[in-house]
Parts: structure tokens; C-alpha cells; sequence
């Protein structure tokens, strides 16, 4: 019961028709208008412009996504129709009054009953956009945390604070550029609006189809060649989605029934998709919304977080396909037929115009263009590439329902990053997350690799049932203090956080991208979590090697990253056969045993 509650559990997606869809559309193009002028044009104050933004999406979530799974599935009801009018009006209230935030003096300026009303009621809205696009885990923990901060004066130390009225607290997070309105927000607005859109273009222009034939290529020739085609054409489209349920749902409905029906275990068909779609958060050149989190946060460049998270990336994929491979010889697992395999000749000639946009985002990426013209850049050129691949009447349609989809996808992102401003705000302004911080610092003493244990730990904890963007953000607040303290660099301790934030997408007991695979597998989601864990156990290992060998960032010498690179490898290979018990045939116990043994003290003397 427990672990229901605590999964995710959105409303039901409404098929709206009649005035409702139309309206949604109308909201939809605003947004993408809104955007362009604000943010790619730089027309507007970054604040202006995020407020705006979260009002059309708050007025497309109460329109289109029902409160309960009573809800009517095709039209709003008047409740849901007095939200949106709410939300509309209480977007134009601050919209109008963005200024005053940066004139004010918090908790000098005293908030009138207007601004507490305002300030009530968009807070209010905004846990039920969150409650109905991620579930209720985050919202209660928004709750728990608001009265944490106005009444835990009451609480015996170390967890007590100064007082902090319920005015105060609307003052420091709401009438402030932190808070609701901060950096999480700031970040869906400017980076990932875009970059939703684009993904979503390329995956109407057959993009999707298009990595599966590449991924065909290149892996289906082998022992369990449709598995290891699963996670290369899954770590693709992972990079431009970023959310590992999403992709799970989008590339495995096609890709587990498919290997179910090729005798594949459905238990390993699910874990094989959670695997390839929960790594793709961490493929450059895109790496889904939690890496410009993390720009935002650090202020380290987006190029330089790509190039850094480049070979842990391939490292990762490495490790998973050759663990792939060696399950596929002890399983004997089919290889894909000569007549199945796409032809190189045959793939370009279908595919070819879907390379421009990928090479130009990733391009536009690492020049240093920030993400918003990347992907609208690239969004650009698949506007005359979508003509080539689905032919004028069907691509037009396409365009025409975009842009009310993109802000449909865009939204769990857009709730969970108020969510996670609201929460981040809560533990900076009672300094709980600096006593949280010093709580693990005085337990790991002088230990790194048990301060890093620590670490790794709360994210995953602090993971649970969350999207990647809020558990990130939720990690960075508390264990983030703990890393700077260790003298390991910012833009690997971040990295090291952003790690575990995407895994704990398929760690048990809260797997979400598990629970996703499994409902198309039709078995136990924890046998598919626990199936995913085991394929990909190298991702729990990675982010301790790149703290201890910071070579493999490529921040050091070529020398050091040659002796990072390798040493890793023999890392995650000997992981790989001490869990799969077979090399060149099957390995005793003792064996497996010295594999572990070994792969733990390479880990130990560095």
C-alpha cells in the first residue's frame, strides 16, 4: 500500500474535442510564441518570462489532465474550468508586478493582503498541477516541509529554527527570483520547452525508427542481437527525451513485445529496456533536463558538463552491452536474421535527412549556443526534413498538434521543478539542509569513499517515485554540501549526484521506469528492477571511478585519462563476470567470488 502511494500517480489524460481541445491549442501555440519571444529573443526579464510560461502550462494541465480517475476523460469540469481562469488571472497578477521582486527587501517589506492572497493561491495551484501531472509524493513533501518552516520553532534542537510566520515564508518564496519561481522553473522555461519540442518533432519524423535501423546495424548481428539493439536505440532516443518512464513506455512497447515473442524471459526483455532508457538521461549530447539543472546550479558551462559526462556515458552503454553479451552466449539467445537486418544503404536512403538536426543540435550544443537556440535551431531544420520523411499533408497535421503536446509532456517537468523550488526553498531558508549536510559529514569522519556511500545513498532515497529533475535538485541541496566539502571539484560531485538521481528511476523499491516496463511485460516490477539493477550494476560503480580517477572526466592530462579509461574498464568487465558467472564458459562460484574480490580492490586502492 505503502509503495502504491508513493509511485506516481498522475490523472488521466483527457482526449478533449469541441472548444476545450481548441482552447488547449490556442495555449499551446501561445506557449511556443511565448518562448521564442521571451527566451530565444530575449524580449522579456527571465522572470517575466517564467511566470508567464508556468501560467499556460498551469492552464493546459487543469483543461487536459483530470484531478481524480473519476474525472470525465473528454471534457473539464466547472472546477476544472475555475482553476485555469484562476491560474490565468493570478499569472497576469504577477506578471504585471514581476518588478516589485527585485525592489523589494524581504521580510522588511511587509507583504500586503493582496500579496498574500496571490501568494496563497499561485502556491496553492501549483501543488495541484504537480499532484496531477507527477503524483502526490512531492506535493506532500511540499506540505511537510511548509509547515516545517512555520512551525519548527517549536521543535527541540537540532531541528528547530527561528520563527518564521506564514507571511515570511510566502515572502521568501514566492515574491523572490528563488523559490517557486527560481532556478528549477527557469530552467524548463529557457532549456527544456525547447528541447521537448525538438524531441518530439524528431520522434514524428520517424527519428525513432530511424535509431532503431542505426542501432540494428551496428549490434543485431551478435548473440541476443535484438536486446543490445533495445538499449543502444533506447540510450538515443533517451538523451533527446530524458526521462527514463517516458522512453521505457515510448521505444519499449515495441521493442519488449518483440522480444518476448522472440523467446526472450519477459522479466529480462523489461529489465533490457529500463537499463538502455534510464542511461539515456546521461548520454551527451543532450542528457536530458537535469543536466542544465546543473548548469543553472554550478554555473559550470553546459559544453563542459557534456564533454565530462561523455566517456562515464560510453562506459556505461559498454558495460551494459558486453554484460548483454555474455548473458546472451550462457542463455544462447537468438541472433537477428540476415533478413531482418536494415542495410546500410537501405537505412541512409530512408534516414539520411534525420542526421542534419542531430548533427546540428549537438553542434550548436558544443559551440557554446545555449540549449534553447540548439534546439531551436535543430527544431528548425526538422521542420524541412519531417516534409521528406512523412510527405506535406501528414507532416502538416504533425505541426498542427505539436505544440499543444509539447506543453502536455512539458508539464510533469514544469510541476515537478515548482515542486522541487518550493522544497529547495524550504531547506535553504531554515537551514535544515545545511544540518542535514553536517549530520553525514560527521558521520563519514575522513572516509571519501563512505561520505561518497552517504551520498549516494540519500539521492537514491531522496529519489523515490521523483522525477529525475526533483531528485537531482533534492540531492544538489542536501548531499551537494557534503561533496563541496570533500575537495573532489563541483562538476564531479554534481555528476556523481546526477548519476544516482537518474538510477534511482529503476532502483528498488520506487523502480518508476520498472513499474512502467512492467505493465508492458505483463510480470512483477521488482523482478524487472531487479533484473535492470543487475544489468546495469557499472552505473552504481561509474560515478565512485570518476571522483577517484578524474581523468575519466577529461580534466586532467591525456596520460591520466588513458590510465582512468583503462583501469575502468577492468573495473566494470570484472563486475560484469563476476554477476553474470561466465567469461569464455561459466565461472564457479570461487571464481565469481575472486571477480568481485578483485573489481572491489581495484575500486579500494585508488
Amino acid at each position: 500500500m505503502i509503495l502504491e502511494f508513493l509511485l506516481p500517480q498522475p490523472g488521466p489524460q483527457r482526449q478533449l474535442r469541441n472548444f476545450p481541445a481548441v482552447v488547449v491549442h490556442l495555449m499551446g501555440w501561445a506557449t511556443v510564441a511565448w518562448v521564442v519571444h521571451a527566451v530565444l529573443m530575449a524580449r522579456s526579464d527571465p522572470l517575466v518570462a517564467t511566470i508567464v510560461f508556468f501560467t499556460l502550462i498551469m492552464v493546459v494541465v487543469f483543461l487536459s489532465v483530470g484531478a481524480t480517475s473519476r474525472s470525465d476523460p473528454d471534457q473539464p469540469s466547472a472546477l476544472d474550468w475555475s482553476l485555469a481562469t484562476s491560474s490565468l488571472l493570478v499569472g497576469l497578477y504577477f506578471a504585471g508586478t514581476a518588478d516589485s521582486f527585485i525592489y523589494r527587501i524581504n521580510l522588511l517589506d511587509p507583504l500586503s493582503r493582496i500579496e498574500v492572497l496571490a501568494g496563497s493561491l499561485v502556491v496553492g495551484l501549483a501543488l495541484e498541477v504537480t499532484r496531477r501531472t507527477v503524483g502526490p509524493v512531492l506535493v506532500l513533501l511540499c506540505l511537510v516541509l511548509i509547515l516545517y518552516n512555520v512551525f519548527g520553532h517549536h521543535l527541540a534542537p537540532p531541528f528547530n529554527h527561528g520563527v518564521i510566520s506564514y507571511s515570511d515564508w510566502l515572502d521568501l518564496t514566492v515574491f523572490t527570483t528563488d523559490g517557486l519561481f527560481g532556478a528549477p522553473l527557469r530552467v524548463a522555461t529557457s532549456y527544456v520547452f525547447a528541447l521537448i519540442f525538438f524531441g518530439l518533432l524528431f520522434s514524428r519524423a520517424r527519428g525513432g525508427e530511424f535509431f532503431c535501423d542505426l542501432a540494428a546495424m551496428v549490434a543485431g548481428r551478435g548473440k541476443g542481437g535484438l536486446a543490445k539493439v533495445s538499449v543502444i536505440a533506447s540510450g538515443l532516443f533517451g538523451t533527446v527525451s530524458g526521462s527514463p518512464t517516458s522512453d521505457v513506455v515510448t521505444t519499449g512497447s515495441i521493442t519488449i513485445p518483440e522480444m518476448m515473442r522472440r523467446g526472450y524471459p519477459a522479466r529480462l526483455a523489461g529489465a533490457v529496456e529500463v537499463a538502455g532508457s534510464t542511461g539515456g538521461g546521461l548520454l551527451p549530447p543532450v542528457m536530458g533536463s537535469a543536466a542544465f539543472l546543473m548548469a543553472e546550479i554550478t554555473g559550470i558551462s553546459y559544453v563542459e558538463i557534456v564533454v565530462a559526462a561523455a566517456v562515464p556515458a560510453l562506459l556505461y552503454y559498454g558495460a551494459v552491452y558486453f554484460q548483454l553479451h555474455l548473458r546472451a552466449i550462457k542463455l544462447d539467445l537468438p541472433r537477428l536474421s540476415p533478413d531482418e537486418l536494415p542495410g546500410l544503404v537501405g537505412t541512409l536512403r530512408r534516414g539520411w535527412p534525420l542526421l542534419f538536426p542531430m548533427l546540428a543540435i549537438t553542434w550548436l550544443l558544443l559551440s557554446g549556443y545555449t540549449p534553447a537556440l540548439a534546439g531551436a535551431g535543430a527544431s528548425v531544420i526538422l521542420l524541412l526534413v519531417g516534409i521528406r520523411m512523412v510527405g506535406w499533408s501528414s507532416w502538416l497535421r504533425v505541426l498542427a498538434e505539436i505544440p499543444g503536446e509539447a506543453v502536455r509532456r512539458a508539464a510533469p517537468v514544469a510541476g515537478a521543478c515548482a515542486a522541487a523550488g518550493l522544497i529547495v526553498g524550504g531547506l535553504t531558508i531554515t537551514g535544515l539542509a545545511a544540518k542535514l549536510s553536517g549530520m553525514v559529514l560527521q558521520f563519514h569522519g575522513d572516509s571519501l569513499l563512505i561520505a561518497l556511500a552517504a551520498s549516494a545513498v540519500i539521492t537514491l532515497l531522496l529519489g523515490m517515485g521523483m522525477p529525475v529533475p526533483s531528485a537531482y535538485l533534492l540531492a544538489a541541496a542536501v548531499a551537494g554540501p557534503v561533496l563541496a566539502q570533500l575537495a573532489i571539484g563541483e562538476l564531479a560531485g554534481h555528476l556523481f549526484l546526477l548519476y544516482f538521481a537518474v538510477m534511482s528511476a529503476m532502483t528498488p523499491p520506487i523502480a518508476v521506469a520498472a513499474f512502467a516496463a512492467a505493465s508492458i511485460a505483463g510480470v512483477r516490477p521488482f523482478g524487472i528492477a531487479g533484473g535492470a539493477v543487475r544489468l546495469a550494476i557499472s552505473a552504481y560503480v561509474i560515478p565512485f571511478l570518476f571522483v577517484l580517477l578524474p581523468g575519466l572526466l577529461l580534466r586532467t592530462t591525456l596520460q591520466d585519462s588513458l590510465v582512468a579509461v583503462t583501469i575502468s574498464l577492468c573495473v566494470v568487465g570484472l563486475l560484469a563476470m563476476a554477476v553474470e558467472g561466465y567469461a569464455a564458459k561459466p565461472l564457479l562460484r570461487w571464481q565469481q567470488a575472486c571477480c568481485f574480490i578483485a573489481a572491489g580492490l581495484l575500486l579500494l586502492v585508488l
